[in-house]
C-alpha cells in the first residue's frame, strides 16, 4: 500500500513518500521542505530537524501511526558537529519507546540541506 499526504513534501523523483509492506511502513528520506511551497525551511540544524520531524509525523498520521510505531531511523547529517543540537530536537519526537538508529555524516544532501531522516515503522 502506498502512503501519500499533502501534509508532507511531494516526491521529487521516482519514489513515494512511504509504502507499507509485510507489516512495516518504509518512509522515504525526509528533508526540511515545506509541503506547500517545496522550499527549504530554516537555516539551522534545529529548524531543519524540526521541519523534517513534522514531515515524518504527517506521513505517520496518514498511515494512522504515531512516533511510537517507529522502530528504526536512519539520520543523515551534513556535519557531524551538529550532532548534539540535532539530538536535542530529534528527542522531542519520541516517548520512552525509542527506535533503533543510525546517524552518519554525508558529503551532500538534496537541495544542500543539513539533515535527512528516513524511518521504518511497525504497522501492527
Amino acid at each position: 500500500m502506498i502512503i501519500h499526504t499533502e501534509y508532507a513534501p511531494k516526491a521529487i523523483g521516482p519514489y513515494v513518500q512511504a509504502r507499507i509492506a509485510n507489516g512495516f511502513l518504509f518512509a522515504s528520506g525526509q528533508v526540511p521542505l515545506d509541503p506547500k511551497t517545496g522550499e527549504v525551511v530554516g537555516q539551522s540544524i534545529q529548524e531543519q530537524t524540526t521541519q523534517v520531524l513534522k514531515n515524518i509525523q504527517a506521513i505517520l498520521k496518514a498511515a494512522n501511526l504515531t512516533a511510537d510505531n517507529v522502530v528504526k531511523t536512519t539520520c543523515f547529517l551534513k556535519n557531524m558537529d551538529d550532532f548534539v543540537a540535532f539530538n536535542e530536537v530529534y528527542a522531542t519526537m519520541f516517548s520512552d519507546k525509542l527506535p533503533a538508529r543510525s546517524a552518519v555524516e554525508v558529503a551532500r544532501l538534496p537541495k544542500d540541506v543539513l539533515v535527512e531522516i528516513e524511518i521504518i515503522a511497525a504497522v501492527a
